[in-house]
């Protein structure tokens, strides 16, 4: 794990951007963030128009496409959101795959890609930079009739039927600054082109927080069609066995880590099932484990004194490692959970079941 605390690093930039580093040099380098983010900015509008005057731009296929995104850098729990679309239209017998650009791909698929294969082994998914010759393959050579677009609120050259949109109930508007000197890869008014916005991890926050931030969202983008939704534990994966209850964490010393884009998300996903954690690790988002990681994880827990270590789905499947030293190594699995507008998100679903 890389202990950088320079700007260069994902935790100093975030420092830096949040405003938590308040030297004279700190200050000089945000004005140049917003400059750059104008900058920015202006080249994500005029490519926006370019889309939405539609034409050559825009590349449909036979079928229809269900684009799931978000408007900010980091995670926002896109992968179970794919993976719950994906088993909606299973359920009703629709033949769906997945495409992503497969960021982090190593050997062919990444680690959300291996989580995807893991809890969806009769769905395909098709990784790779060019998405519409995806989708032409996916509707040509293995028949599908729904395409989930992972990640594809800003990859607008392939056309889809609805968007389905994440904002993370704890970082909902990327600091409010387009990047680089914030988190926002676009404006929140771009949720007009929305069909459905999601509230990611709407139960680590109060009820009023949630209102809030639907109220400034609509504020910025008009009416919404809004659903909440939380990241449910579902079980304890082992890498080497059988899954086991998640109520098997009481009463442990837990310590955990994570290479995800929110991992304060998944800290606080655990903590109520564990209780105050002994320590706590994170990496950068698709962090490849070496040797010398797994040999550094292992002398922290022993040094913790932790009697079970737990971590994602998405870094178990690199890791396929049951065991830190004597200590036992679990993955949290995590499923989708709508808390409220289960039929919004039905309606706006069913246009794209074929009839019967």
């Amino acid at each position: 794990m890389s202990h950088s605390t320079g700007w260069f690093s994902e935790a100093g930039f975030l420092r830096l951007v949040r405003g938590e580093s308040r030297s004279p040099g700190a200050r000089l380098a945000r004005v140049g963030l917003r400059m750059a983010a104008a900058g920015y900015g202006l080249a994500v509008a005029v490519r926006n128009a370019r889309y939405d005057r539609g034409g050559s731009a825009v590349q449909g296929v036979a079928i229809p496409v269900i684009a799931v995104g978000n408007l900010t850098l980091g995670g926002t729990g896109k992968t179970p959101m794919v993976e719950w679309v994906a088993r909606w239209y299973r359920a009703r017998g629709i033949r769906v795959a997945i495409l992503s650009r497969g960021y982090g791909q190593d050997d062919g698929v990444n680690d959300e890609g291996r989580v995807l294969e893991e809890n969806l082994p009769d769905v395909p998914h098709l990784q790779g930079a060019d998405r519409v010759r995806l989708a032409e393959v996916a509707v040509e050579e293995i028949e599908s009739e729904v395409l989930v677009l992972d990640d594809g609120f800003q990859h607008r050259r392939l056309k889809r039927d609805l968007d389905i949109v994440l904002l993370d109930a704890l970082e909902p508007f990327g600091l409010g600054w387009i990047f680089p000197r914030g988190l926002l890869r676009e404006p929140v008014r771009s949720l007009r082109r929305a069909g459905v916005v999601v509230l990611s991890r709407a139960d680590l926050v109060p009820e009023s927080t949630r209102k809030a931030i639907r109220a400034e969202a609509e504020r910025r983008a008009g009416p919404l069609r809004w659903v909440e939704a939380r990241h449910a534990p579902l079980d304890l994966l082992d890498a080497e066995g059988p899954a086991t209850s998640i109520e098997s964490l009481a009463g442990r010393s837990v310590a955990a880590f994570c290479g995800i884009g929110n991992p304060d998300g998944f800290r606080k996903t655990i903590e109520p099932l564990t209780g105050p954690l002994v320590g706590f690790r994170a990496w950068p988002d698709h962090h490849s484990y070496t040797a010398a990681d797994v040999a550094d994880l292992t002398t922290w827990v022993r040094g913790l004194k932790a009697d079970l270590v737990l971590t994602t789905q998405k870094d178990l499947v690199k890791l396929r490692a049951s065991n830190l030293g004597a200590v036992p190594l679990r993955a949290l699995r995590i499923g989708l959970e709508i808390m409220s507008g289960q039929t919004v998100l039905d309606e706006a679903l069913e246009p794209f079941v074929r009839p019967t």
